[in-house]
């Protein structure tokens, strides 16, 4: 009888996509465990609609059969991946905030690791940022809950900036939306063949953040930013 992910296999593939390892190399992984990594490969190639149960079944080295041992549909997959990679990322931005006492550290500091999340899991992040309307609507509302707390960590920092005077907004909620959607976009330009590392990428995105609150650049930051300079996503 098909089953939804179990948590071991879900902390599994949080602890690889932290990590940056591979799964589907890995002869210690669990069957469910190349599954859902198979599918974020499949899902960020090819997209949720052209990717069939055998492509995914083909990538974790197992018949079309043997996903429906491990998971109802498709889209359980995909909702068992995005959920994983959401929460995954909900975790980062609190781990960035609470590294930092003041607003401008902490806005720095999101966006820097937010945006080397996105790098170095690019094909997860493609699937959790840009896949999940094909959820279903009971699926796709948990997984927008998720989303909801992430724009609340951001708008928490933006509004506390503008009340202690360290940023200069005039509206909260699209600054939030401007800043998330500069991480956001990282997923779809990036590749493996782009010379720019992640942390490079990260320091850019938090001087790019700072300049656009209109806040100082912590030292740090704006030196890593201007000797990592900006060429274009090709470059």
């Amino acid at each position: 009888m098909p089953q939804t992910t179990p948590t071991p296999a879900s902390s599994a593939l949080e602890a690889d996509l932290r990590a940056g390892t591979g799964l589907l190399s890995d002869p210690e992984a669990t069957t469910v465990e190349r599954l859902m990594q198979a599918a974020a490969h499949a899902f960020a190639d090819k997209g949720f609609h052209a990717t069939t149960t055998r492509d995914i079944a083909s990538g974790a080295g197992l018949s079309p059969a043997g996903v429906y041992v491990h998971f109802g549909s498709k889209e359980e997959l995909l909702f068992n991946l995005s959920r994983t990679g959401h929460e995954s990322a909900l975790r980062q931005l609190r781990a960035a905030i609470a590294a930092s006492p003041a607003p401008p550290g902490q806005l720095a500091s999101l966006m820097a690791r937010f945006s080397e999340w996105h790098v170095e899991q690019y094909q997860v992040a493609r699937v959790v940022q840009y896949e999940h309307h094909h959820l279903t609507p009971e699926h796709h509302a948990e997984v927008l809950a998720l989303r909801k707390e992430m724009d609340a960590l951001v708008r928490d920092v933006l509004e506390r900036g503008v009340a202690s005077g360290e940023f200069a907004i005039d509206d909260v909620g699209d600054t939030a939306l401007a800043l998330l959607s500069i991480v956001v976009d990282v997923a779809r330009w990036y590749s493996p063949t782009i010379k720019r590392t992640p942390a490079q990428i990260g320091a850019t995105n938090a001087a790019l953040a700072l300049r656009l609150v209109g806040a100082a650049e912590p030292r740090r930051t704006a030196r890593l930013a201007t000797d990592t300079a900006a060429p274009p996503p090709d470059a």
